[in-house]
């Protein structure tokens, strides 16, 4: 009997530390500190590399990288004959970093040791890429405005050197003038080998191993005319995700433009509706909050939520096209002729 009150008693002890409560924080404000400003400057990419710097490209033909411990930028513009270009979409891998022009001729870009290589170009009157993100060091994906019928996917499985575009036979039928709003660099969501794309349509593509096969998923988010779907998605786990948009023309606009799901995309429920936050381009998880803490930004605020998204108050009306996690209080955040750092208070 002794025996048993004694496992009885560890198996107690053990359950309350399983089962201890997640307890949400709860922020009200943002400190902002601009880290960069350049009036000639629109910026909508960014990214935090391995050792928390931040890269960044833009218009002008511009990028740049911010040493945080130095507080020092080193920025270029990327020459490539004589052409004016855009970047909106950026991603890295442990030694190298990626950017990828918005429009027609498609321009992607890889570190060497002798500078920025184009490794890809693409050339149509549609062209137009939205996003880039890796899985590993090897394989990464960037997306694309809908071309001869299907969406434009192009994949890498060396590291960046070489990158190869689905066919159409590979891929699901692309709605009606199917794209992705090249907004904040969030229309891809990863996780393990899953990716998950959110397009202008209001529909969500869904891969689950990277990148091979693909199918797609209608949501309940609004998206009947050209300026309306899905702007921003990201995923916290394997089952937990959360997507905004709505109209970027109607920016006060909130319903229908906010959606959420626990079974991995399979399904999706609108969240929030009717309520805060309006129009957003950038939704992003704060790391380590048990999926429960979110940040949406946009050009007309920013806001908060501590119950996984169905519920949110805005904490801030400075503008941004996007944001970027550093650790569970600060991010960095991109927009109109500035970069900097926010501090959740």
């Amino acid at each position: 009997m002794k025996q048993i009150i004694i496992a009885f008693l560890l198996v107690s002890l053990f359950s309350c530390k399983t089962e201890e409560k997640f307890i949400p924080r709860d922020f009200n404000t943002v400190e902002v500190e601009p880290i960069l400003e350049d009036s000639l400057l629109s910026i909508r990419a960014i990214d935090i590399l391995d050792d928390k710097g931040l890269a960044f490209a833009a218009n002008n033909n511009s990028f740049g990288l911010y040493d945080p411990a130095k507080k020092t930028w080193n920025i270029s513009k990327q020459e490539q004959d004589t052409l004016k270009f855009s970047f909106r979409s950026v991603a890295h891998t442990t030694t190298d970093f990626f950017m990828l022009t918005v429009a027609n001729p498609a321009l992607l870009y890889k570190t060497t040791s002798s500078g920025m290589v184009l490794v890809y170009k693409e050339e149509h009157e549609n062209v137009f890429y939205d996003a880039m993100k890796f899985w590993n060091d090897n394989e990464g994906i960037a997306i694309g405005d809908s071309i001869d019928g299907c969406l434009s996917i192009i994949i890498t499985r060396d590291g960046g050197i070489t990158w190869t575009k689905l066919g159409c036979n590979q891929l699901p039928p692309a709605a009606e003038a199917e794209g992705a709003f090249a907004a904040s660099n969030t229309n891809i969501a990863i996780i393990g080998d899953k990716a998950w794309v959110a397009t202008t349509a209001g529909r969500i593509y869904y891969s689950e191993d990277k990148g091979e096969t693909w199918e797609v998923t209608n949501t309940p988010i609004i998206s009947k005319k050209d300026t309306e779907g899905i702007y921003s998605i990201d995923f916290y786990d394997e089952l937990n995700g959360f997507a905004i948009g709505g109209d970027y023309t109607k920016p006060d606009g909130n319903k229908a433009n906010k959606i959420k799901t626990e079974d991995g995309g399979k399904t999706w429920q609108l969240a929030a509706d009717g309520q805060t936050p309006n129009y957003r381009s950038c939704v992003q998880y704060i790391p380590n909050r048990n999926g429960q803490e979110l940040v949406a930004v946009g050009f007309k605020g920013i806001d908060y939520s501590n119950d996984g998204g169905n519920t949110w108050k805005t904490i801030s009306n400075e503008g941004f096209f996007t944001i970027r996690f550093i650790d569970e209080t600060t991010a960095y955040a991109a927009g109109s002729g500035r970069i900097s750092k926010l501090t959740l208070k």
